[in-house]
């Protein structure tokens, strides 16, 4: 005789980048065996790839064919929401105090409360100079996954992601969107601090989850406002 068929409740939430409604389910025991594997590894890589594949399977198939497409704020959010109607709506982490910088106190946190935050005036077209412009796109987990996450902030990394982020070049007279690596590395390399900054600014200031908590170090007295950035921060 067949065992009994358990089923799981359905939900819903919306994407933050295009505001499109997504039905899903919680995640299953075989698939959290699978995150606590990856997590478990310590490898960056492997967490990620794990959380892209229960997205997958937890949203019925319906975006298997863009999860590793959509911006990493996207990925971020919806694992959250899986989380959160899969084993729990609180999660506890440990902070460390910004006033001495050593003192570690946990913290609960209602994953409800996790929103994508967008910077006011956040833009995707980067005027350069007066006439030359830069039009990007938010970056990918498919793209992050792509780099040595030890060499993300090095030179050769930063302008890979620029470069992979990059829709075209303009100027008042034409759209440059056909670009070798030389040609752009060249490009990127005689702007000056300030214009590079600019370029820069654009990953700094795209929407992520962020959630500012208030804690009171216990060794000094004083309250320490911590803002936590990116789904790791929320793992507990």
């Amino acid at each position: 005789m067949a065992l009994p068929v358990l089923n799981t409740p359905n939900y819903e939430m919306e994407l933050p980048s295009t505001k499109e409604s997504i039905e899903f389910r919680p995640f299953l025991v075989k698939e959290q065996k699978i995150l606590m594997m990856a997590m478990e590894s310590n490898d960056v890589k492997a967490q990620s790839s794990a959380v892209i594949d229960i997205i997958k399977n937890c949203t019925f198939g319906k975006i298997d064919d863009k999860v590793e497409t959509l911006p990493t704020y996207d990925i971020e959010y919806m694992f959250l929401q899986i989380r959160q109607k899969s084993v729990g709506e609180t999660v506890e982490v440990i902070v460390t105090c910004e006033d001495d910088g050593e003192t570690k106190v946990p913290v609960e946190i209602n994953l409800e409360e996790i929103k994508v935050i967008e910077t006011e005036g956040h833009t995707n077209v980067i005027m350069i100079t007066d006439k030359i412009g830069m039009t990007m796109k938010h970056p990918t987990m498919k793209q992050i996954l792509g780099y040595d996450i030890a060499n993300m902030d090095s030179v050769q990394g930063t302008f890979g992601i620029i470069a992979d982020c990059l829709e075209n070049i303009f100027d008042d007279e034409q759209v440059y969107d056909e670009m070798d690596t030389k040609e752009l590395n060249g490009f990127f390399e005689q702007m000056t601090t300030d214009q590079f900054e600019k370029v820069t600014d654009f990953f700094t200031t795209m929407p992520k989850l962020k959630h500012t908590v208030k804690v009171t170090n216990p060794k000094t007295g004083r309250e320490n406002e911590i803002v936590l950035e990116g789904m790791q921060s929320f793992l507990g």
